[in-house]
């Protein structure tokens, strides 16, 4: 199974203080893979690495064998990125965002009508598509957000805390979309602090804090690293209280 992203001995710092510390991974093809911490955890100073957005103070970073610093170009037209902040212009259309964004990568003429037509239908916005983007609720931009990252077709798609202050309906029909979107092909990256997102989704879950990898697995891997006998029920919270001796919810927003 291919390789799709590769971090090796990872770190970023600012004034002298490792945000990312030492941080070294594989991320495999076809995975839903979870990057389970709390805020401030270096989460998404990961994933700016991943995507080129930050430089590494030191460390490698391959994605589809690619290095990162060397072959970016080569990069980005296989990465959809979804930032925590939603990165969509509220003057224009719905159909204009996706088509801004999706032209960036040289998509043109019928391809990219095609490509805005299936990515609002993937999200099931494309009866709003004449809509201005101000208009929508706070899951409706979500879900446009997510439309602007699929145009391109990318092979990788990094989801960095996509349902922060979004509603339980929206929240679910996010998670249901990564489910369909790895399933016609796409790796996942997601990152999150809500424990049961992770839990419900993804293949494969890191649990980071204070810059580092402390405990990675499958969540029954996870979960066997801590439990006393093979039968005890345990939560994926009781595993990272266990490691980390913190209450995910205690360093979590609302």
């Amino acid at each position: 199974m291919e390789t799709v992203v590769k971090l090796d001995g990872l770190i970023k710092k600012y004034d002298n203080k490792a945000v990312v510390d030492g941080l070294s991974l594989e991320i495999r093809e076809g995975e839903i893979f979870g990057l389970l911490g709390p805020n401030g955890a270096g989460k998404s100073t990961t994933m700016n690495m991943v995507c080129s957005l930050l430089k590494p103070t030191a460390g490698t970073i391959e994605v589809f064998g690619y290095n990162n610093r060397k072959d970016i170009n080569k990069i980005k037209p296989l990465i959809g990125y979804i930032p925590q902040d939603l990165a969509i212009y509220d003057n224009l259309k719905a159909w204009e965002n996706v088509e801004l964004f999706t032209s960036l990568y040289g998509i043109k003429g019928q391809a990219l009508k095609k490509a805005i037509d299936e990515s609002l239908d993937f999200v099931k916005l494309n009866d709003k598509r004449n809509a201005f983007a101000k208009t929508f609720s706070g899951g409706m931009k979500r879900r446009l957000n997510i439309a602007c990252a699929l145009g391109h077709h990318p092979k990788l798609l990094i989801f960095d805390e996509p349902t922060v202050g979004i509603d339980p309906q929206s929240r679910n029909f996010i998670l249901e979309s990564i489910k369909a979107a790895n399933k016609k092909g796409a790796t996942v990256i997601y990152t999150s602090h809500y424990m049961e997102e992770v839990e419900a989704i993804c293949t494969r879950i890191a649990i980071m804090d204070n810059g580092k990898i402390i405990a990675i697995g499958t969540k029954e891997e996870l979960k066997d690293m801590v439990r006393k006998d093979k039968n005890e029920e345990i939560s994926l919270e009781e595993v990272f209280l266990t490691l980390t001796g913190k209450k995910l919810r205690d360093y979590t927003e609302g």
